[in-house]
């Protein structure tokens, strides 16, 4: 099956036919999802290039927002491109989230609540409770820091259930200082507030531009089918490379 055409004008034919590319449509930069996505890439780059995967996120916003995005997650600014609208994400077939009475921000609000936003109350929880099949989040000898709450060590973390996974409030963790960053920096990351309920999606394209892998998220922080280990869907061509 080949990419949707609205995303091959978008991002061009592959130049050389080498290499997969890996494209991934961001919502709002200043979104949850946007943030919890750039953070799970970052330390997946090298692991990409060695595969011989390109990545490419997409998102809704501008350069000001984009450069603070970028200095927050890591996220490198050549492999960022903005949209200042949602246009492309519909042309794409992506949600646009639950569009109630009243506009953009009660819907939001709705959204936040899980209403038209399947799964965002249990990967909610999933945040408070911890989760023994993904990752730990914070290795021991660092120092959290959230902008919210004093610093702590996180070795506490190892007292609410031991390590080498994710642990009890540890990914809660992390949204709290994401969700920090945004609202001190809202009108940087969400210069249009029109478009806060838009979700994303994902698309892994072959070197012929044929697509391997296609994923469209339907709620808030549903950006991956498995959000315990967001980039699992890439485990098939990471594994080859190796």
């Amino acid at each position: 099956m080949k990419a949707p055409e609205a995303l091959i004008r978008r991002i061009g034919k592959n130049p050389d036919g080498a290499a997969r590319r890996l494209v991934v449509l961001l919502t709002q930069l200043g979104d949850f999802d946007s943030m919890e996505y750039a953070q799970a890439l970052v330390p997946a780059l090298p692991r990409l290039e060695q595969a011989g995967i390109r990545p490419l996120a997409i998102a809704i916003g501008d350069q000001a927002g984009a450069d603070r995005f970028c200095d927050f997650t890591g996220f490198p600014p050549d492999l960022l491109q903005i949209e200042p609208d949602h246009q492309l994400h519909r042309a794409l077939g992506l949600s646009a989230g639950l569009q109630a009475p009243g506009g953009p921000w009660p819907s939001l609000l709705l959204m936040c609540a899980g209403i038209g936003s399947p799964g965002t109350l249990k990967e909610v929880l999933r945040g408070y409770t911890g989760d023994r099949s993904a990752p730990q989040r914070f290795d021991d000898d660092e120092q959290v820091t959230t902008g919210v709450l004093p610093s702590f060590p996180a070795a506490l973390f190892r007292r609410a259930g031991g390590g080498g996974f994710q642990r009890p409030f540890e990914l809660a963790t992390v949204r709290l200082r994401n969700m920090n960053e945004v609202l001190r920096h809202w009108g940087t990351y969400v210069p249009d507030d029109r478009f806060i309920t838009q979700r994303g999606g994902t698309f892994l394209l072959d070197d012929d531009d044929s697509l391997l892998y296609v994923y469209r998220d339907r709620g808030i922080l549903g950006f991956s089918e498995s959000m315990a280990r967001p980039l699992a869907f890439l485990d098939p061509w990471l594994n080859d490379a190796r």
